[in-house]
C-alpha cells in the first residue's frame, strides 16, 4: 500500500502488546512514512487495569517491533509515554503539544477517532484483530482466572519477555490484593 501520510500516531496502553496491537502497528506503516506510538496512562503501573510500568511497555514494544519488522522499519518508529489528564476534549492539543507534528491518529476506539475528527486531523479505524478475545482487558481477565485463552493473543516469543517482568504472577497478585 502507498503511504499517504507522513506521520501518523498510534495510542494504547498495551498491557500487554498483543496480536492486535501489532497488526495495527504493521497496517499504519503501510499507511505513514513514520507513526508515534504513545504509551499512554504512563503513570500507572501495578494496578489490574495498569500491571507495566511504562518503561517496561516500552522495552516491550521495542523487543516485538524489531523481530515483528526489523531495524529498518523501526527507524520510522517513535515510541513515547505520555500521562493521562482526563480532559477528553483537550487531549489532541495536548498531544500536540507534547509531539512531533502528526497527521492524525491510526486507532479501534471510537472515542479516539472522534476526537481527532473533531480537531480536523486524519482518524483512521485500524483493521480489527479477533477483538473479542484479543483485547488488552480480556487477556488481563484471562490470566487472573488461570485460563490460557489469552495465548493465542501474543506471539510465542512474547510469552519470555513478559515473563522477565513476572507479568502473570504480578498481575495474579494484585487480583488478590485488590
Amino acid at each position: 500500500m502507498q503511504e499517504n501520510y507522513d506521520r501518523l500516531i498510534f495510542p494504547g496502553r498495551f498491557q500487554p502488546l498483543h496480536i492486535g496491537h501489532i497488526k495495527a502497528i504493521e497496517y499504519a506503516l503501510s499507511i505513514s512514512k513514520e507513526i508515534i506510538i504513545v504509551v499512554g496512562s504512563a503513570q500507572e503501573s501495578y494496578t489490574i487495569k495498569n500491571p507495566l510500568t511504562a518503561g517496561e511497555r516500552i522495552e516491550i514494544i521495542k523487543n516485538v517491533l524489531l523481530k515483528e519488522f526489523g531495524e529498518d522499519y523501526c527507524k520510522r518508529i517513535y515510541i513515547v509515554p505520555i500521562m493521562d489528564i482526563e480532559m477528553n476534549k483537550v487531549w489532541v492539543q495536548y498531544l500536540k503539544m507534547l509531539l512531533p507534528e502528526f497527521d492524525g491518529v491510526v486507532s479501534g476506539n471510537s472515542l479516539v477517532l472522534n476526537l481527532f475528527r473533531d480537531m480536523g486531523l486524519k482518524a483512521i479505524m485500524q483493521p480489527m484483530f479477533n477483538r473479542n478475545l484479543c483485547s488488552g482487558t480480556n487477556i488481563r481477565n484471562e490470566i487472573i482466572e488461570g485460563r490460557d485463552d489469552w495465548k493465542k493473543c501474543v506471539p510465542n516469543y512474547l510469552y519470555e519477555i513478559l515473563d522477565k517482568y513476572h507479568f502473570v504472577e504480578r498481575l495474579r497478585s494484585l487480583s488478590k490484593s485488590d
